[in-house]
């Protein structure tokens, strides 16, 4: 009888609470800027230098993770009460990577040459350090709604700064945009600037970016 009338506090708890409330919406919000994954917490690294070289990669990768890493805090959150706590990382895995295969196989049917592109990057979404952050931070130990708007807030604040940095990499690397020749369109003879390109170039444009965002908010390591 305790059980069930606990159920219904929960649910009404659920219900009353707005969808949309203030905290919620820090969910959201925070990872864009103040907590972002890869410039705040410096995660996701590995995929920032090595599919930014051009957009359409990153916009492929940065969708792949809202989706994979949305449905995959969802349904941990919802299974959370039922993991045992001696396997519950072997759980999010399997969960991560079922979701990747979904998205791989999507990937393989309909954007061919983008999927091989990607290569190993949309299999290494499953030992994500973000994805998997947030399953065992926060998933785990919140209801469906939170987890599902935490995973959206750090998904989105991570695919942002791929976009970005993909964005001046194929902009001053090969002078162009999603494959559209941009200097060529306004008359300039822009031959490229091939480190872009290369890894360094990313590490360039991310270590730029991290500085700019840290110093816009006035960021500081804990000693």
């Amino acid at each position: 009888m305790a059980e069930n009338t606990a159920t219904a506090e929960e649910v009404k708890e659920i219900i009353s609470e707005p969808l949309f409330s203030k905290k919620n919406r820090k969910l959201v919000t925070d990872p864009l800027d103040g907590d972002n994954p890869i410039t705040v917490q410096v995660l996701g690294i590995c995929s920032a230098l090595a599919i930014t070289a051009q957009m359409k990669p990153a916009l492929v990768m940065g969708v792949a993770v809202v989706f994979v890493m949305c449905c995959s805090s969802v349904v941990t959150s919802l299974i959370r009460n039922t993991i045992p706590s001696s396997i519950r990382i072997v759980v999010q895995l399997a969960v991560i990577a079922t979701f990747v295969i979904v998205v791989n196989e999507i990937l393989l049917a309909f954007v061919y040459d983008v999927a091989k592109d990607l290569g190993a990057f949309i299999g290494l979404i499953i030992t994500n350090c973000i994805v998997m952050g947030r399953l065992e931070a926060f998933a785990t130990g919140n209801k469906p709604w939170p987890s599902f708007l935490d995973a959206l807030g750090n998904a989105f604040g991570y695919a942002i700064i791929l976009l970005i940095v993909a964005f001046f990499r194929e902009l001053l690397g090969a002078g162009s945009l999603f494959g559209f020749k941009v200097f060529e369109a306004i008359g300039l003879d822009y031959q490229g600037n091939g480190l872009m390109l290369l890894p360094a170039g990313a590490a360039i444009v991310v270590g730029l970016l991290i500085w700019a965002q840290r110093s816009w908010n006035g960021y500081v390591e804990e000693a």
